[in-house]
């Protein structure tokens, strides 16, 4: 694994620093990130995203999903009802668990849904109308603006 340094990103900008904190999240995440419970991460359009998460033997009241600080984190307790039962084998993992996803700006979490041991969340992009790119009509007439740069020019 590379380690990479941030300082000369960080001397030379302003404002980037989230992307230098994102890189620098993913790096550790790489050789630290625990493979329990196993996730899928589905593009279903082009704004529209869905994580399912494997959670056999968990209940609703057993699991949390929680938006905070543009992080989506799910977890999941389960109560101790086993003590008193006995396996021969064990091999459905109940353990406690907390996954946490990084949310980009304008992405929001539409819902969540538990069914057949899979933990289905939905999350949509909604890009606010202010940031989408807008088309400006060309006028065929010559509007004013035109006429004052050609008066303009003239004085000359």
């Amino acid at each position: 694994m590379r380690n990479f340094d941030f300082a000369p990103l960080y001397r030379s900008t302003v404002g980037f620093d989230q992307i230098a904190n994102l890189m620098d999240r993913v790096l550790t995440a790489e050789t630290a990130q625990p493979s329990y419970p196993p996730y899928n991460i589905e593009k279903l359009d082009d704004d529209a995203y869905r994580i399912s998460i494997a959670v056999a033997g968990f209940s609703e009241d057993d699991l949390s999903v929680e938006v905070r600080e543009k992080s989506l984190i799910v977890s999941a307790r389960k109560a101790d009802e086993d003590e008193e039962k006995t396996y021969l084998h064990r091999g459905i993992a109940t353990r406690a668990f907390e996954r946490r996803f990084h949310l980009a700006d304008h992405v929001i979490v539409t819902g969540a849904a538990h069914a057949d041991g899979m933990l289905h969340i939905a999350l949509e992009r909604q890009i606010p109308d202010a940031l989408k790119p807008r088309q400006i009509r060309i006028a065929s007439k010559t509007p004013s603006i035109a006429k004052d740069v050609v008066d303009a020019s003239s004085i000359n």
